[in-house]
């Protein structure tokens, strides 16, 4: 997430959601780590399994109001961007932390 160079702050406590704000699909994320990878998506879909199916959570999406009401205007990064230079400057060199 980019947070403006690290300028922003506020006096304001308690936990933000950090993000978009927008819907994004497991297939979206998936397909970008195999971008990262340098890899062609090789993605097979299974059904989900009865037993968690009406307990799986379908749909989220990060409601951004509080974050944009304590004065945080800058752009996050989108997923792929994300998800992209995580996989090239962390998991592809290891540094997993």
């Amino acid at each position: 997430m980019a947070m403006g160079n690290g300028q922003w702050s506020t006096n304001k406590n308690g936990i933000y959601n950090l993000g978009t704000g927008k819907a994004r699909s497991f297939y979206d994320l998936a397909s970008s780590t195999f971008r990262g990878l340098d890899l062609e998506p090789n993605i097979i879909f299974i059904d989900m399994p009865e037993d968690i199916r009406d307990k799986y959570q379908y749909f989220t999406e990060a409601n951004m109001k509080k974050l944009h009401d304590a004065g945080y205007t800058d752009a996050f990064y989108t997923l792929e961007e994300g998800v992209d230079d995580y996989v090239r400057h962390y998991l592809k060199e290891l540094k997993i932390y």
